[in-house]
């Protein structure tokens, strides 16, 4: 990136060099089987962008057509202001976890260090990028650049039960939803980590499916990828 289009550059070095390696734009030619990509998936105090805190936060590669377990990552965020809620009784992360967990700036930059150049995927993920996305404003007034993929998008041009239709109301398919049609157990569900385990599953069977509709090796253009 060059910085004479920026009034200030970014002081953090790891905030630098992740504007410096990743576009905004996807790469529409590139095969999937060669792209990289992150899966992700936020436990939250609730669904407020502004005044909510991320409690947990989980991320699963995918590069090469394949899962790479080895490199899944998941963090318990240290939120002293974090309450007992209705939230509290769908994902279960206590106050006291959150109590114990690492500094949210610290967390941010180790997600970003993993995230260089890649397409973010997760199932209605514009939440998990708003969230991500307030918390970088807090701490180092960035916002994240990387395209972006929602697997509740993908599953309705994959799979037929979801296709669109001409019904203005249609709402897009849940997790446990997609999960039935594909016929995947949900792993740990409401989990940061589980839930994005699951996602990567998904996310892998749908390419399969999609690719065996179109008959032929998948591009990034073949995919419901946003600009970032």
């Amino acid at each position: 990136m060059n910085w004479k289009f920026w009034k200030r550059p970014p002081a953090n070095p790891t905030v630098a060099a992740y504007l410096d390696a990743t576009s905004p734009r996807p790469p529409h030619k590139a095969p999937v089987a060669s792209t990289r990509f992150v899966v992700l998936d936020c436990e939250t105090s609730g669904f407020d962008i502004q005044h909510n805190r991320i409690l947990s936060l989980a991320t699963a590669e995918i590069s090469g057509g394949r899962l790479h377990i080895a490199k899944s990552r998941e963090w318990t965020v240290f939120q002293p202001g974090a309450a007992m809620n209705k939230a509290v009784a769908i994902h279960g992360i206590l106050p006291a976890q959150t109590a114990g967990g690492r500094p949210e700036p610290e967390v941010l930059l180790e997600f970003l260090q993993g995230t260089h150049g890649a397409i973010l995927v997760g199932h209605h993920v514009n939440f998990d990028i708003a969230m991500l996305d307030a918390a970088l404003q807090r701490h180092f007034r960035v916002t994240l650049r990387n395209p972006a993929l929602d697997t509740a998008a993908l599953a309705m041009i994959a799979i037929e039960a979801f296709a669109r239709t001409a019904y203005p109301g249609q709402r897009e398919p849940t997790l446990d939803e997609v999960c039935a049609q594909c016929k995947i157990a949900p792993f740990e569900r409401h989990t940061a980590e589980g839930d994005t385990f699951t996602t990567a599953q998904l996310f892998l069977a749908m390419c399969a499916m999609r690719q065996r509709h179109l008959a032929r090796p998948l591009t990034i253009a073949d995919l419901p990828v946003r600009n970032g």
